[in-house]
């Protein structure tokens, strides 16, 4: 209990006095796509990323890295965002490369009233195909909310508010599916998906609603800064709490609030779609409770 306890305060120590959120946008990121589709509130600490029906915005971290924690304060685009994907993840190459490691969270826009989708995916080598989707417990267009993603070499947790939403596992066999080897930068956009994002392409983006913005704050990293060309690197605080004992289970607090997330918020698992893998891939029979 004690280490669980720790563990705990740990993050939230650190998503509270982190240096890192305290660097300006061009500390940490650089923007790619359109940079008039991109703007700051007036003390610079709020990004906003609009899209039209010409082009969206996006942007990456300058630096890759190799394991460790990640977090971001998001706030969604409100009203009619069908077919509008907001996405926050990490990859291993500066474009959608066929052989690239990839970790997703796109947040799928919907129609008024509609609950937003968050789903989640891993790529290794290229190959993903491993989607999970949640709906939220909370209206992500009303206010700014913290997601983050803990990477280390046992495990992948997602997670929302500090709530572990998805726990993937290091299998560690041969034809093992988990991106250890690769360093990622970390990357947010918005884009237009209307072929698939809202009900399966069913719902079409309303151009008339454009511009469709999202808003970004807080960035905070303690991870391994990849330093090429060396096969090595060195933590942003030294210590690498996010790759100890702790980091590599989910604590008594968070079993309960995952717990309830699996009962309550899961609208898909690849692990359960039988059809689709009538055998399922080695790491859906790892238990994410150790």
């Amino acid at each position: 209990m004690a280490t669980a306890i720790l563990f705990l305060i740990v993050i939230a120590a650190f998503s509270c006095l982190s240096d890192t959120s305290k660097a300006t946008f061009d500390d940490n990121f650089k923007i790619m796509g359109s940079p008039d589709h991109f703007t700051t509130s007036e003390d610079g600490q709020i990004w906003n990323l609009s899209l039209d029906n010409e082009t969206g915005c996006g942007f990456r971290t300058k630096q890759k890295y190799r394991f460790g924690w990640f977090s971001m304060k998001l706030k969604l685009v409100g009203g009619d965002s069908a077919g509008v994907v907001t996405a926050y993840y990490m990859c291993s190459e500066n474009g959608a490369g066929p052989e690239r490691d990839e970790v997703d969270i796109e947040f799928l826009g919907n129609r008024t009233g509609q609950p937003y989708v968050i789903q989640t995916n891993i790529y290794k080598n290229g190959t993903g195909g491993r989607e999970m989707r949640h709906v939220l417990w909370f209206d992500p267009t009303e206010d700014f909310h913290t997601y983050s993603i803990l990477w280390n070499n046992q495990r992948l947790v997602f997670y929302v508010d500090q709530v572990p939403i998805r726990v993937f596992k290091n299998s560690n066999y041969t034809n093992n599916f988990f991106p250890n080897e690769k360093p990622m930068y970390l990357f947010s956009s918005i884009w237009n998906a209307d072929d698939w994002a809202t009900r399966g392409g069913l719902e079409k983006t309303d151009w008339k609603k454009a511009p469709f913005v999202s808003a970004y704050k807080d960035f905070s990293v303690d991870a391994c800064q990849w330093e090429d060309p060396f096969p090595a690197c060195v933590s942003t605080t030294g210590d690498n709490w996010w790759d100890q004992y702790e980091a590599w289970h989910l604590s008594s607090t968070q079993k309960i609030d995952y717990a309830w997330v699996q009962r309550n918020m899961v609208v898909y698992d690849y692990c359960k779609d039988s059809k689709r893998y009538p055998k399922l891939p080695e790491e859906c029979w790892l238990s994410p409770w150790n």
